[in-house]
């Protein structure tokens, strides 16, 4: 069995047709999945969705590329975080490829959700684009390696990778380790430590080989495992095992 560590089936692609979708998870052999918010607004309804779906969890942050007129504050994440299935703060982080100039706003989020997941006690999910030497930066200065969590769609180096482990951080690889363009981020699942990884779809997004440009969900995880699998020259089982089981640790405390 495998976990989907971050996918988004509140949105509108993948709710339209959610049943689908969950039994294409349970024949793919995915067990369980992790609904991330993006959003306040919308957190109600990822709340009522792993309320009825016992084998979802939910994650509550703002992405990064949301501009609002009224920021999240470290209360508002804190409190929305003790729901029972709520697992993670997050998805926050930095985007210097979507946005550009002052974006001092959005590091000043990043640093509320670093203190939310602090104060909670619940590991951060780390979104980074074009951003890493800030993104470290702040981590470090936020004391993050206290909640810990995952830098997650990895596609940074492997110097920044194993920056982000040293601060107790975990590295997602989603679809696009199966992209034959990815050379440096397929040597990077090579060298790390399996015990520090896991597994993601970012659906509806990035959807890998061989459904790469059409919708994406949970249950073509297997196909970034078939690629670390391929890439390391181990046995399937033994991704799904170990990225199941460090999946478990960080956000289930098992």
């Amino acid at each position: 069995m495998m976990v989907d560590s971050h996918c988004h089936l509140d949105f509108p692609e993948l709710a339209e047709i959610l049943d689908e979708v969950l039994a294409n998870m349970r024949q793919g052999g995915v067990s369980h999945a992790l609904c991330v918010g993006v959003t306040l607004e919308n957190f109600p309804r990822i709340r009522q969705l792993v309320e009825r779906q016992e084998q979802l969890y939910a994650s509550v942050g703002v992405h990064p590329d949301h501009e609002l007129d009224a920021e999240p504050t470290q209360a508002m994440l804190v409190q929305l975080a003790q729901h029972p299935r709520v697992v993670a703060i997050g998805e926050t982080g930095l985007d210097y490829f979507r946005l550009k100039g002052d974006l001092e706003w959005q590091r000043a989020r990043f640093r509320t959700h670093v203190r939310a997941a602090r104060e909670s006690r619940k590991p951060l999910i780390v979104h980074c684009r074009e951003a890493a030497q800030d993104t470290l930066r702040i981590l470090a200065e936020e004391g993050a390696s206290e909640a810990g969590g995952v830098m997650h769609c990895f596609t940074e180096s492997l110097e920044v990778a194993q920056a982000a482990m040293e601060m107790n951080f975990l590295i997602s690889f989603s679809g696009i380790v199966t992209f034959k363009s990815a050379i440096s981020l397929k040597e990077v699942a090579r060298r790390i430590p399996l015990e520090r990884m896991l597994i993601e779809t970012d659906a509806p997004y990035l959807a890998p080989a061989p459904y790469r440009g059409k919708l994406n969900q949970p249950a073509y995880v297997k196909y970034v495992a078939e690629e670390i699998a391929k890439l390391r020259g181990i046995p399937l089982e033994e991704v799904a095992r170990v990225t199941t089981d460090n999946f478990c640790r960080l956000f289930l405390g098992e």
